[in-house]
């Protein structure tokens, strides 16, 4: 995989996105706006704008934010550790770890919502913001005695996608009850640690005055400080305190898992950490997204279009607090960015900063065949200049001759060539057929007149072999 520097106006790529954060200190979207930009090899580039507190230095890569919204990646995380040592099960109902809640189930349709609804953020609770951002330092007898006197259900559980921050504030209880730790002590110990997140925790009072960003909100134009809270009960839903350069290592352990030249890094396997990665909740795209699926993975937001392919992200909402992270595992890059007031929004600079950077590496990733692909697809383009049984039957999987006879095939290739004139196979040009994949692809055989392309499908046994091909035409186009 290509670095990013390698492109020819990195510099001026570089320059672009820099200012397009600085521009967020200028306009008082908060009074400091960090952002930090990673490929496959580490940080790319980064920088910090305004004041971490008033009257103090702009934030660096050590300056410590309340990631907010971002911490239930690190929830869904501890889970899937529980459950890949057989201490959980996805499909166990919530009741069996907080049974308090037994008696707030939907009256009308008592189901009761499994880790994996609420994981996947299906659970039938309602939205709950801002409520629940208020609620982090609740003691766990606290938080129980509000279950006991009831909550509210909006959905049957596992019907649809509501946010609920309330359940990531059972998934929390899960995680002490499965572990025998707090949830705080559990993902310090098997996830903090391990991966040398050593400025990365929950407890604001451990972290010294000068490395803190402190949380602002406006009023009558002017920054007012909010008090930190302290972890609690709700730790789970957005208690995490970190850093740009933690985030970062933690955003780019997650986007490695789709590497396959990637060592396997514990302490969570990467088939699970793709599992985080993966839409378990569909959710309807908003006006002018031009996306092919979106939805909620655990702990993640996973979105596909036809230009970038899968994106994944999560954004982060505090008082005093914004924070946003985001990744395209084909490309191998990401941006993480963080600002220091209340609900500001650094999800839209990170999001068109990462389309920048997409738009201007993917043409050439998007189109490189793999080589297996390239062997197959220039065999193709002999058969589509002269047909070859023999060739064919190498070619092709024992369906395709009783799908349509090769005589047949034969014949429909003779027509299209009396049509646009002789075939060149060396000149031919293979596509993906579907986004970037290369499961089906399209084999472009320039002709005198015009093109003939085979459209290719493959089949699962190895090595590969075709198991669908037609032909169709691109007519007065001239070479």
């Amino acid at each position: 995989m290509p670095s990013f520097k390698t492109l020819p106006d990195y510099a001026q790529v570089k320059a672009d996105i820099t200012a397009l954060f600085a521009e967020r200190v200028n306009q008082r979207r908060a009074p400091a706006c960090f952002f930090s930009v990673f490929d496959a090899e580490g940080v790319l580039f980064e920088g910090g704008f305004g004041v971490k507190s008033l009257g103090h230095a702009p934030p660096d890569r050590q300056t410590r934010f309340r990631i907010a919204s971002c911490t239930k990646s690190f929830t869904t995380a501890a889970l899937l550790i529980l459950r890949d040592a057989g201490k959980i099960l996805l499909d166990d109902p919530i009741t069996t770890f907080v049974p308090a809640l037994r008696g707030t189930l939907p009256v009308s349709v008592p189901m009761v919502p499994t880790l994996r609804m609420l994981m996947a953020m299906s659970g039938g609770l309602p939205t709950d913001d801002p409520w629940a951002d208020r609620q982090e330092s609740l003691s766990r007898e606290a938080f129980l005695a509000i279950l006991e006197a009831g909550v509210r259900f909006t959905t049957v559980p596992g019907s649809r996608f509501e946010y609920s921050n309330l359940g990531y504030a059972l998934l929390g209880q899960v995680v002490e009850q499965a572990s025998g730790q707090p949830f705080q002590d559990f993902v310090t110990e098997t996830l903090l640690q391990p991966l040398g997140l050593e400025m990365t925790t929950f407890d604001h009072a451990t972290v010294p005055a000068a490395q803190m960003a402190a949380g602002y909100r406006v009023a009558h134009g002017e920054w007012r400080a909010l008090p930190p809270s302290g972890p609690g009960a709700f730790s789970s839903i957005g208690g995490v305190i970190s850093t740009g350069e933690d985030l970062t290592k933690w955003a780019s352990w997650l986007c490695e898992a789709f590497r396959t030249d990637a060592p396997e890094r514990s302490p969570l396997s990467a088939p699970s950490r793709r599992e985080m990665q993966t839409i378990h909740c569909p959710i309807a795209p908003d006006p002018g997204e031009d996306l092919l699926f979106k939805g909620y993975g655990f702990g993640l937001v996973a979105q596909t279009d036809a230009r970038h392919g899968l994106t994944v992200h999560h954004s982060g909402g505090y008082p005093g607090f914004s924070s946003h992270m985001r990744w395209n595992p084909a490309a191998g890059i990401g941006i993480v960015g963080f600002e220091n007031a209340t609900y500001s929004g650094v999800l839209k600079p990170v999001t068109e900063a990462l389309e920048r950077l997409l738009d201007r590496a993917a043409p050439e990733a998007a189109t490189e065949p793999p080589a297996e692909v390239a062997m197959l697809g220039g065999r193709v383009a002999e058969l589509v200049a002269r047909w070859d049984d023999s060739l064919a039957g190498d070619l092709f999987l024992e369906n395709v001759a009783m799908d349509r006879p090769y005589a047949e095939r034969a014949a429909e290739l003779a027509e299209l060539r009396a049509k646009l004139g002789t075939p060149d196979a060396k000149r031919a040009e293979i596509r993906p057929a579907d986004g970037p994949m290369f499961g089906r692809f399209e084999v472009r055989v320039p002709c005198t007149t015009g093109v003939i392309v085979g459209v290719v499908g493959l089949g699962p046994p190895a090595p590969a072999r075709i198991q669908s091909l037609t032909f169709k035409i691109d007519q007065w186009v001239q070479w």
